[in-house]
């Protein structure tokens, strides 16, 4: 498919006798907000300065100079020279293009094989899954699909929250209000109820505090039944998360969390000592950050503990010496960017320019009634229990428009699942939102169902023309002009995934597929797809398009599209 903008330019640059070079016309040429100025624009006021004339003057000379070959016309609106392009030919490349490549339409090789690790999910040990988790994993993996689709090896890590003083309260209250037989028949609810009741206890009871530290200690010195425990609560936590990351079909490369640096930090204190950059400051061992305008990095606590940075550099490292990434990404709240500021700061102090190559990917809360979810609280909304409500709620839409759907239950799963991965992902991904279930699962509007709904009903009208074997040898030279906002989006296609990319955003794959599912139904409701003319397989081959392109934007998000829904 050829770059449009980059044959506009070219048409400018001639004009203009090379003044201004093609990547610098490029740059300035503009999309119109309306179809109506046209597909292209170029601003004559860059070339007033150079020309000293009026913008409005050097539009109208531009408009008379410029070849109008390959343009439907060219016209001057005051200081803007707007290009209108032939809708036969563009029709033919695009559609052309999109039957050729299918699913691999928009790849492109900006990663040259490049490995990304991905620090992602990453819930803690006998703690449920909760919405709170919801957007790191999702936001997580679309990124690793984006990144694989433009050339990257993604490596996705669930950085498992399976170390730390929290394990000592969870044996404590354990040892003080818990039963084998009740977590055996309900871990995570009952591990969930024992962490809240000893926070609840600790108010009153502040010597509690005294044992969970003395548990953990006998956690980090490999006391057999505190290890015992902590295996336990491990393996019984995974299970129930796995339910849930095969529901949101999420696979990840490595579970390696926080207990697998265990060995690894005295390395770094070690390098730290070596490198003179530990400084002692009340008992502490600190690195002085001050040349980046940050407070210390504490490494090493008065007791001679460390701490989540000391771990973190274990891992940073870890991960270079593994993978030899080009970038390296830690999908983690907002709430944490001053460490990851920290973290960068510290490598960058060691000697590793590669730091320049890790990227914090921070993102908003999801709320309750304008409320933060907290596990400590008790205020959680679990996420196994919101997929099962949206998937039910699916199902109920599902009776009401089609009841003689073969397989309902596989598609109110994949309905109700995307629903909510959808929602996530089309917020932009720094903004905190609310979550209203019954607004997340409507197949009207802006919502995930909408968009598989699109695709299902591109599906079924091809199966109504006979499942026509499109290939890109067809002539797809369409001129209707319902059908241009269409034609126009499904070019964007390649564009818009690299943006995606380069901001790291989700939501801009999600926007694009709710813009194009728009579009096409327009286009849909005021045109006869199946009439037999001339052009039939031209707009049999703009819905088989459309229908690859909507596929393919929900697999980026992790969302499936049934065919028939």
């Amino acid at each position: 498919m050829k770059d449009y903008k980059k044959v506009v330019a070219s048409a400018v640059s001639q004009a203009v006798d090379g003044q201004l070079s093609i990547d610098e016309i490029t740059a300035k040429i503009e999309t119109p907000k309306s179809l109506n100025l046209g597909d292209y624009a170029f601003p004559a006021f860059v070339l007033a300065k150079v020309l000293r004339k009026a913008p409005q003057m050097i539009a109208q000379d531009l408009v008379e100079k410029i070849d109008h070959a390959g343009f439907e016309k060219i016209e001057a609106v005051g200081p803007y020279v707007n290009f209108f392009l032939d809708k036969k030919d563009f029709s033919a490349d695009v559609l052309g293009d999109v039957i050729s490549k299918g699913a691999s339409f928009g790849d492109a090789d900006e990663g040259k094989g490049g490995n990304v690790p991905i620090d992602m999910s990453s819930p803690n040990i006998a703690k449920p899954m909760s919405m709170g988790h919801l957007r790191s994993t999702v936001i997580g993996n679309s990124i690793a699909q984006l990144l694989e689709k433009t050339g990257y090896k993604p490596v996705k890590i669930n950085h498992l929250g399976d170390w730390g003083t929290q394990f000592g309260k969870l044996m404590c209250a354990y040892k003080l209000w818990g039963s084998e037989e009740e977590v055996k028949k309900d871990p995570i609810d009952s591990l969930l109820r024992y962490y809240v009741r000893f926070h609840e206890e600790d108010v009153d009871h502040p010597e509690l505090d005294e044992k969970a530290r003395e548990w953990f200690k006998r956690l980090e010195d490999g006391d057999e039944e505190a290890t015992k425990l902590w295996k336990w609560f491990r393996e019984e936590s995974l299970k129930v998360f796995m339910r849930v990351y095969d529901r949101l079909d999420i696979k990840f490369d490595s579970y390696n969390g926080e207990a697998f640096y265990n060995d690894k930090m005295d390395e770094v204190v070690e390098m730290l000592e070596a490198k003179n950059l530990l400084h002692e400051s009340q008992g502490a061992q600190i690195v002085d950050l001050s040349k980046y305008d940050l407070n210390p990095a504490l490494i090493k606590k008065t007791d001679g503990a460390t701490l989540y940075i000391t771990r973190d550099l274990a891992a940073a490292i870890y991960r270079k010496r593994t993978y030899e990434f080009a970038q390296s990404l830690y999908v983690v709240g907002n709430e944490q960017k001053n460490h990851f500021k920290q973290l960068k700061a510290v490598l960058k102090e060691m000697g590793y320019d590669w730091s320049d190559d890790i990227h914090h990917i921070p993102f908003g809360l999801i709320t309750k009634d304008g409320k933060k979810l907290s596990t400590r609280s008790g205020r959680i909304v679990l996420l196994e229990e919101v997929l099962d409500d949206a998937v039910k709620l699916a199902q109920k839409q599902i009776e009401e428009k089609n009841p003689a759907l073969e397989n309902k239950a596989e598609v109110a799963e994949a309905v109700g699942v995307g629903a909510v991965v959808f929602h996530d992902l089309k917020n932009d991904r720094l903004n905190n939102f609310d979550f209203n279930l019954e607004e997340v699962v409507r197949f009207e509007g802006e919502t995930g169902p909408y968009v598989q709904y699109s695709h299902a009903r591109a599906m079924s009208i091809l199966r109504k023309a006979g499942n026509p074997g499109l290939d890109a040898t067809g002539n797809y030279r369409l001129d209707d002009s319902e059908a241009w906002e269409t034609l126009r989006l499904l070019a964007d296609f390649p564009a818009t995934v690299l943006k995606a990319v380069e901001e790291y955003e989700p939501s801009v794959i999600a926007k694009y597929g709710i813009h194009l599912a728009k579009a096409f139904n327009r286009y849909y409701a005021h045109s006869r797809i199946l009439e037999d003319d001339d052009q039939k397989e031209a707009r049999l081959a703009l819905v088989k398009s459309v229908a690859e392109v909507l596929k393919e934007s929900l697999r980026l998000l992790g969302v499936k599209a049934p065919d028939e829904m």
